[in-house]
């Protein structure tokens, strides 16, 4: 809730409209040394892969990201062997730019940008 009161973005729940069942969060978040390039996530529960949730939340944190907070481009990046990831960017239009090391798995993620059209 901090970020979103200083930065206007956070990870934002995802519910379903049947039942109100907590699916996961898909958002945006401050990147260190890139104020105007947030990172973009997605994180869905394994009991609701393959659903078509992710896809959803993710396009409409893009718009928003795009079209009411004017960022030009989102970064994101993945855990490497997660292919899953890797296809919704790929899907979602991100272009792979570099990899980068990530201290917390101790790998190098592949990372991606996303430019407004």
């Amino acid at each position: 809730m901090t970020t979103q009161e200083t930065s206007r973005i956070q990870y934002w729940p995802i519910f379903t409209l049947e039942g109100a069942q907590h699916v996961g969060c898909c958002g945006l978040r401050p990147r260190e040394g890139h104020p105007d390039v947030p990172e973009f996530g997605v994180h869905i529960a394994s009991d609701h892969w393959r659903q078509g949730y992710a896809l959803e939340a993710a396009s409409c944190v893009i718009e928003y990201a795009f079209g009411v907070l004017g960022f030009e481009a989102l970064f994101a990046g993945h855990n490497p062997e997660n292919l899953a990831s890797r296809n919704l960017l790929a899907r979602l239009g991100f272009a792979h730019t570099h990899d980068e090391f990530y201290a917390p798995t101790g790998l190098e993620h592949p990372s991606y940008l996303l430019a407004k059209a």
